[in-house]
């Protein structure tokens, strides 16, 4: 894994007792021990939402055994009634996270007792911890073909033969061999080309980009520059911090909330999926190339800039769509349906990279909005390419949506909660 894909993530370490919320208390320790995994899964987006992904979905899938009220995601589990929700969703967690990150297996497994005192010891208790293990096991066994999820790159750079090009290799470039959660192929909702290069749309996201992207920008304010620079963090993290925050100030049923986890973090993972698809199917140029480039565009509206850089650091990976973008469409989709598409309790947002900022948000399309910008102030992407992929993502949430962990038969999801959005 290119090592310039290690970004710090967003969350603050930290061990805090268990609480009410099984869930949340999960997610957060997840995080934490994520944030603390080798630079090719803490730096990772797909990787990380993988695990929390896999972790939640078993979550889900052990509470439904004691409580049935969503069609499960594995569909195997025999009927567990009775049994603890609580301790089966604390033995589905630490098994999957276990399994995945034994170097984080101290942590882990000091975590899980903490919460299992919590629960009253009985049948109860030992019936969901086995449930928990064993809808864990199902679900590790029906990803056992990516666990090591390191596969071999074999990206071909573009050259001619005896031809200097930057050896830096770009990641992600295998995503056709990984494995959806839930969609039927990572090009089921691939986009439309980017804009043509002789276009005025092509022109007009070039010199903004250009204009307000660069290192030195005088356009770009001190705000501007920090927002820029806290975006740099990964998507899983961030979104993972908005539905904990959400969670709490918006209380769900045990596994409504669970269900909830599990959708965000199947959705991201599978709109990754969708995005590098996109990403390597246009191979389309980033702001620094077509900058010091344009000269060659064959369009009279844009003007090359020889010695042009970025405000943040260029991404290993093909510019078109925006990955963040994508990430935030999915997952906003998703908390839309438990928390409205309006107003919400103020809820903040933190980035371990920037531990003196805290940004503050009043809805999900006020951080959509701010994420979007942030690309174009950071001078790593263009408007168009942040709209579509924002639109991608929204396609993969919905279909994730639709498409798993439905209401049980007899069983009525709550309408989705008014607001503008």
């Amino acid at each position: 894994m290119n090592l310039r894909w290690v970004l710090v993530v967003a969350l603050s370490i930290v061990s805090p007792a268990p609480r009410a919320d099984v869930i949340s208390d999960w997610n957060r320790q997840a995080n934490e021990a994520l944030a603390l995994e080798r630079p090719g899964i803490a730096g990772n987006p797909i990787a990380m939402a993988r695990t929390l992904a896999m972790m939640h979905l078993a979550m889900v899938d052990a509470i439904g055994a004691c409580e049935p009220m969503f069609k499960p995601y594995l569909g195997a589990l025999p009927g567990a009634a009775g049994a603890s929700p609580q301790a089966a969703a604390s033995s589905a967690a630490r098994t999957v996270l276990v399994a995945l990150h034994p170097a984080q297996s101290k942590a882990i497994e000091q975590y899980y007792a903490e919460a299992l005192t919590a629960v009253a010891d009985g049948d109860a208790k030992a019936a969901g911890l086995e449930i928990g293990r064993k809808a864990a096991q199902l679900l590790l066994a029906q990803r056992e073909d990516d666990r090591t999820f390191d596969g071999a790159d074999t990206y071909r750079p573009f050259t001619a033969p005896g031809v200097y090009v930057p050896t830096g290799l770009p990641v992600v470039s295998n995503v056709a061999v990984r494995k959806p959660f839930v969609l039927k192929s990572v090009s089921q909702f691939r986009p439309g080309p980017p804009p043509a290069l002789t276009s005025a749309l092509w022109a007009r996201d070039f010199n903004e980009t250009r204009e307000w992207g660069a290192a030195q920008s005088p356009l770009r304010d001190a705000s501007q520059t920090e927002t820029a620079r806290f975006w740099q963090q990964l998507g899983p993290p961030a979104w993972n911090q908005v539905a904990r925050a959400l969670s709490t100030t918006r209380p769900l049923p045990l596994a409504e909330n669970a269900r909830i986890f599990a959708l965000l973090n199947a959705a991201v993972f599978d709109a990754y999926l969708a995005v590098f698809d996109a990403k390597y199917h246009y191979n389309f140029w980033r702001p620094i190339t077509a900058i010091r480039n344009a000269d060659r565009d064959n369009n009279d509206a844009t003007q090359r800039d020889a010695g042009w850089s970025p405000l943040i650091d260029t991404p290993p990976h093909p510019e078109y769509p925006c990955a963040h973008c994508t990430a935030d469409g999915a997952a906003a989709v998703i908390l839309r349906s438990a928390f409205g598409s309006g107003a919400v309790p103020p809820f903040k947002v933190t980035y371990r990279g920037m531990p003196d900022v805290k940004r503050e948000y009043t809805s999900l399309r006020q951080l959509q909005d701010e994420v979007s910008m942030a690309r174009i102030w950071g001078g790593v992407h263009y408007r168009n390419s942040n709209e579509v992929g924002e639109a991608l993502g929204a396609d993969v949430g919905t279909y994730v949506l639709q498409t798993i962990l439905v209401p049980a038969p007899s069983r009525a999801m709550p309408a989705e909660r008014p607001g503008k959005q």
